[in-house]
């Protein structure tokens, strides 16, 4: 009876640790929710690098996970506003959320946070019908609704978006996210100080958030408030030093303000920066014209054109004023050949894209020049 007893009370425990195991395999770890909360704080805090690390980290280990996907798609997706050269990071939310819808229709996180991947991507029409989806099941799913509101803004129906967004801050959760939206919206109808207003809510809630501050320039920018734009591009500086776009934003607003030598100074530290970039060539070129010291100009607006040639810039994606202030300064200087070769490049491009011709010479060129222009075919 003693070796039955022994054998049953096993058996029992046997059972009951099989039972728990059962019912806590879906259940987060511990180590899992301390690494959630890590990514978290590192998203509260602005820091979208730690936060994406974090959460590719966890999916690693647990690829199911909703929320350390949501996390990786926002972070994702924000921090491609955070610099010039973050534009991938979009399309790689996309790519993951893409992934994660088609496997989970009816998770309504992972689909709303598809939504937003979608509008970020320009497809607002197809966010907007994902985000009703969600919507039509759970009606309070803030994030869903925002990302409705942003695919309205998307597709130019900003009354609309303007009241999803009001309806998306009412509800709970995403409180970064939906005023930041609802900011969007009113900027979508021109009401500008309305838009501040809530773009700074949402700063109060993430205050390291680099777009938030870029999007509170904007707006002040279109009210005419200078200061308020300067002290906002001069947030991101301090939270990242090496920040190029706030730097091409100064320059940017530098110039408007006629105040060139400021220009210049920010534009040239955009092109140490970010040498490559072809669009802090050109507006440094275009500060120098500006100036009147066409020289500089010339040189700096052939880097420019020089650049999106060597790297296969899609002909219909060019900046064509490169080569249109660059002829120009050229023929300011009276650089007959420099001109002939910028002109006649542009012409090349120009036909061979179909687009319409806006700078035009008679056949034999220039009045100063003797050499006749290279005649061109459209492809």
């Amino acid at each position: 009876m003693l070796l039955l007893g022994v054998l049953l009370g096993g058996l029992l425990t046997l059972s009951w640790n099989w039972i728990g195991q059962w019912f806590n395999a879906g259940a987060p770890t511990n180590e899992t929710l301390a690494d959630m909360k890590t990514a978290e704080a590192a998203f509260n805090q602005g820091d979208l690098d730690r936060a994406v690390e974090v959460a590719r980290q966890m999916l690693a280990v647990e690829p199911e996970n909703p929320s350390a996907l949501v996390l990786l798609v926002r972070a994702l997706i924000y921090r491609s506003y955070s610099d010039y050269d973050r534009d991938m990071d979009r399309l790689t939310a996309l790519e993951i959320a893409t992934t994660a819808a088609a496997e989970h229709p009816l998770n309504d996180d992972i689909q709303a946070v598809y939504a937003f991947a979608l509008q970020a991507d320009g497809q607002p029409g197809v966010a907007a019908d994902v985000a009703r989806k969600v919507l039509e099941r759970s009606p309070g799913h803030a994030l869903a609704r925002m990302a409705l509101a942003m695919g309205y803004s998307g597709v130019g129906s900003h009354d609309t978006a303007l009241r999803e967004s009001l309806l998306a801050v009412a509800s709970s959760g995403w409180r970064m996210d939906t005023h930041r939206a609802l900011a969007i919206s009113y900027s979508g109808v021109g009401d500008y100080r309305n838009a501040i207003q809530s773009v700074e809510r949402a700063i109060r809630l993430n205050d390291h958030l680099i777009p938030l501050y870029f999007e509170r320039a904007l707006y002040a920018r279109q009210i005419g408030d200078a200061d308020g734009a300067t002290v906002a591009y001069f947030r991101v500086l301090a939270i990242d030093p090496g920040n190029v776009k706030a730097r091409f934003r100064l320059c940017e607003l530098s110039s408007m303000l006629r105040e060139h030598d400021a220009a210049v100074s920010y534009c040239q530290q955009v092109t140490e920066l970010a040498p490559a970039w072809s669009d802090g060539w050109y507006q440094l070129g275009r500060e120098y014209f500006l100036q009147g010291d066409f020289e500089l100009a010339q040189q700096n607006l052939n880097r420019c054109s020089t650049l999106q040639v060597e790297q296969g810039v899609p002909v219909t994606e060019r900046r064509f004023e490169c080569w249109y202030l660059q002829g120009q300064a050229a023929e300011i200087l009276g650089d007959c050949a420099g001109l002939l070769a910028t002109y006649n490049e542009y012409r090349a491009m120009a036909n061979s894209s179909g687009l319409t011709q806006t700078w035009i010479y008679p056949p034999e060129g220039p009045a100063f020049c003797t050499t006749p222009i290279i005649p061109t075919r459209a492809a």
